[in-house]
């Protein structure tokens, strides 16, 4: 296990608009330098529409660029887009790896507000990926609300304890009306879990009206926050420290003491 360099990309979103968003995204990470990991905002190609006409398949344009990007930066690609899959529409996280294998989460919490859930089809199955010795939990918005899907430890206890993840990581379209909700669930996912939080959002108003602050934020273990970055669009790049992770486990071994109980017997959890 080594530092982990991850890049954030905080932008507006071209309102249901697949190839001006891969366009725009292509410029942006051209300017990327050496990295670990890439981290787009939640429906990075068509911002928060509710309309499943813009869904691709897993062989559409978007994945492909995805593809294709994470082989040019020799790096992993993730954000979350609309996808058509066996006749259901899902908002689908995409862990695109730069060998062209990747790895898949579907939103579990459909955000009712917007009628997410008439249009899109909710997951029951988790995500922990390992990325140079670092496992980290992707999750998409409306999740963040719920820290039992977030927890950091198997819900039987079987691991003793030990955490399942090092990094929990949020893609998302936040709104600027409730990111107070967003700039406090944040660091309190990143203090019980002890884990790093990170939490990429995107900014500017969408053809709904709905402003986004972007807010986008960084946060260690301990609950501090490493970078924060609100309105602007924004890129950068930031290395996440191992040592300073297992110091605070090491001297705070808290997840031990975690209560035991299990989410509900439908919930798995799949780690690759």
């Amino acid at each position: 296990m080594k530092n982990l360099r991850v890049t954030l990309i905080q932008s507006i979103l071209h309102w249901e608009n697949i190839s001006a968003n891969l366009e725009m995204f292509s410029e942006k990470i051209s300017s990327v330098g050496e990295t670990d990991l890439i981290v787009l905002p939640e429906t990075f190609t068509t911002g928060f529409s509710m309309n499943p006409k813009f869904a691709e398949s897993m062989d559409g344009s978007a994945v492909k660029w995805m593809k294709k990007i994470a082989k040019q930066k020799n790096c992993v690609v993730c954000g979350s887009l609309m996808i058509a899959d066996e006749g259901r529409f899902y908002n689908r996280l995409v862990w695109m790896q730069a060998d062209g294998e990747f790895q898949t989460y579907d939103k579990r919490h459909l955000f009712c507000i917007s009628d997410e859930p008439k249009f899109f089809t909710a997951s029951n199955e988790r995500l922990i990926v390992e990325l140079n010795g670092w496992k980290i939990c992707p999750l998409i918005c409306y999740d963040l609300r719920f820290p039992v899907w977030a927890r950091n430890v198997v819900g039987d206890n079987t691991n003793n304890g030990n955490p399942a993840y090092d990094v929990l990581l949020y893609v998302a379209n936040w709104p600027e009306r409730r990111n107070v909700a967003w700039k406090s669930l944040l660091p309190a996912r990143a203090i019980e879990n002890q884990a790093y939080v990170i939490g990429a959002n995107r900014v500017g108003v969408d053809e709904k009206n709905i402003s986004h602050s972007g807010d986008s934020m960084v946060i260690d273990a301990l609950g501090k926050i490493l970078y924060h970055k609100e309105q602007e669009e924004d890129i950068f790049t930031i290395e996440l420290n191992c040592e300073e992770l297992k110091k605070v486990r090491g001297q705070l071994p808290f997840l031990k003491d975690a209560d035991e109980f299990v989410l509900n017997p439908k919930s798995k959890i799949k780690s690759h």
